[in-house]
């Protein structure tokens, strides 16, 4: 709303547009009794909102001010599509990836090495924040002296911790391990269960080990292993952004084939362990390398 104040004169062109606001500043003190006198009258006008349009000149756009549109950025240096968040994902190139992790690793399994579930699922536990090929040197003993349910589950703790001591955190893995045991004996009937909800009920066990021991042992591919192998290689692959091993495997699920789920897995831990490493790639060596546009390329 524009307020001025000026002298009005009659037969004011603006006056059929202007509103009239009196404002009493100079009322005559004394006043009859039939009607106010005013010795001087301040008269206040406002343009309406309607009005607008007679006062105000409409501005004109400058021409030079319009922008262009800007072409799309190309990628980077590395190879990488800046704007593009589907890219990594795009079916395309994600079946392109399984057919040169197929070409590379076509037999790809689990490297611990075991005879039967059981075992399978007291060395996955054994292999948290261990190198498999430990736990393949530990557990080539440790399954001559324990070979059933339970043997652990009633062993004598400290005899347990020896033999496992190698493997690292070996107090909380032989409470895991028996734990694990003794609920496979008394409500399991000493089977290991075949379910990832049963399974995620044994001390120890989360869903990396559930996943590696219904994929591995049994077959069925509840979910995808997501180790620090997957883990690395799923982000430099672009096919999650995500360092949570939930979030990543909730990543992964929608864009690999279910029945790629196991293999898949097993596929990038030998890539990663074989290639792909974390410190120094071998890029040059990768039939990954054209499909790759990882921060961490080294060619």
């Amino acid at each position: 709303m524009i307020q001025f104040s000026f002298s009005a004169q009659p037969g004011d062109p603006l006056q059929k547009c202007l509103r009239t606001k009196r404002t009493d500043t100079a009322i005559a003190r004394k006043r009859s009794a039939s009607s106010p006198t005013f010795s001087h009258l301040h008269v206040c006008y406002s343009l309406p909102s309607s009005a607008h349009k007679l006062v105000t000149m409409k501005k004109l756009k400058n021409p030079r001010s319009v922008t262009a549109k800007k072409p799309p950025r190309a990628a980077s240096r590395n190879g990488r599509p800046r704007s593009v968040r589907a890219a990594g994902t795009d079916p395309k190139r994600v079946r392109a990836i399984l057919a040169k992790l197929d070409e590379a690793y076509p037999s790809a399994t689990c490297a611990l090495v075991h005879e039967n579930p059981f075992q399978l699922l007291i060395a996955t536990i054994l292999s948290a924040q261990c190198t498999d090929v430990r736990v393949n040197q530990v557990t080539r003993t440790l399954f001559q002296k324990y070979r059933k349910p339970e043997d652990f589950a009633y062993a004598n703790p400290r005899d347990l911790e020896a033999e496992i001591r190698t493997c690292g955190f070996f107090r909380s893995k032989t409470k895991s391990i028996q734990g694990a045991s003794k609920k496979i004996v008394e409500e399991f009937s000493g089977q290991v269960p075949r379910t990832m909800e049963q399974l995620l009920t044994l001390p120890g066990v989360a869903r990396k080990t559930a996943n590696v021991v219904l994929g591995t042992a049994f077959g069925i591919p509840s979910g995808i292993v997501v180790d620090t192998h997957v883990q690395r290689l799923s982000r430099r692959l672009d096919l999650t952004r995500n360092t949570d091993p939930k979030k990543i495997e909730q990543d992964l699920m929608p864009i690999i084939p279910k029945d790629k789920w196991i293999i898949f897995a097993h596929q990038l831990i030998w890539h990663g362990r074989r290639i792909c490493q974390a410190r120094k790639p071998r890029c040059m060596e990768c039939n990954l390398e054209k499909i790759c546009y990882s921060e961490d390329k080294v060619i």
